[in-house]
């Protein structure tokens, strides 16, 4: 984690998210489940100092009301000591579902609509994206390691247009080289959004390791 975090940084992308810990992660053995909160939190508390002085802004998306307090308290510690940072914006996915903050999102949206008025389509929509993409705007590129070839209900609404990368090479080697390679497969794509002129170079990545 923290070699592609630097690897952003140096490459000029804007906004990273990486997918830590998925909803469907509970269904594992408790055992498992414990450890891998643990090293999350351990991450968070070994990392906080670090990434604030290098300019890192740290957020977590997803649900909070399931993780222990151990982990809640290096959640908040860690926003609060990067907080103001000016940098690469540091998303972590931790009991995170994509079709839940979607879910969520739309009936956010629906309980701002006055009663007895027909739901307009496009405003819902930007309700929608407004409540999913506040924070760092619509995913660019997507990348899957390990061989896999889904999405797995990651950043499903936020990379609707994102160019997808896939590679074999396993999250715990994937680095710097790896991260250029993507980007380079990426600036050989045209982003034309239905349109004729090409779209500039990513400013938003999301790993799913």
């Amino acid at each position: 984690m923290r070699r592609v975090v630097r690897a952003a940084g140096s490459l000029g992308i804007r906004a990273l998210t990486l997918y830590a810990f998925s909803s469907d992660n509970w269904r594992r053995s408790p055992a498992e489940v414990a450890a891998l909160l643990h090293l999350l939190a351990e991450y968070l508390r070994r990392e906080r100092g670090p990434l604030a002085r290098a300019g890192v802004r740290c957020s977590v998306i997803g649900r909070r009301d399931r993780l222990p307090p151990h982990l809640l308290d290096a959640i908040a510690a860690m926003e609060a000591a990067t907080r103001d940072a000016a940098g690469l914006h540091l998303r972590l996915a931790i009991d995170y579902s994509s079709r839940a903050q979607i879910a969520a999102a739309a009936a956010g949206a629906a309980s701002r609509w006055t009663a007895g008025l027909a739901p307009r389509p496009e405003l819902v929509d930007r309700l929608i994206a407004d409540a999913l993409e506040a924070d760092c705007g619509p995913v660019d590129l997507l990348i899957r390691t390990g061989g896999e070839q889904r999405l797995s209900d990651f950043l499903l609404w936020e990379a609707a247009y994102a160019e997808l990368w896939f590679t074999r090479t396993p999250w715990p080697a994937f680095g710097l080289r790896e991260l250029r390679r993507a980007l380079a497969a990426f600036a050989g794509r045209q982003r034309k959004f239905g349109a004729e002129v090409p779209e500039p170079a990513p400013q938003s990545a999301a790993v799913r390791a």
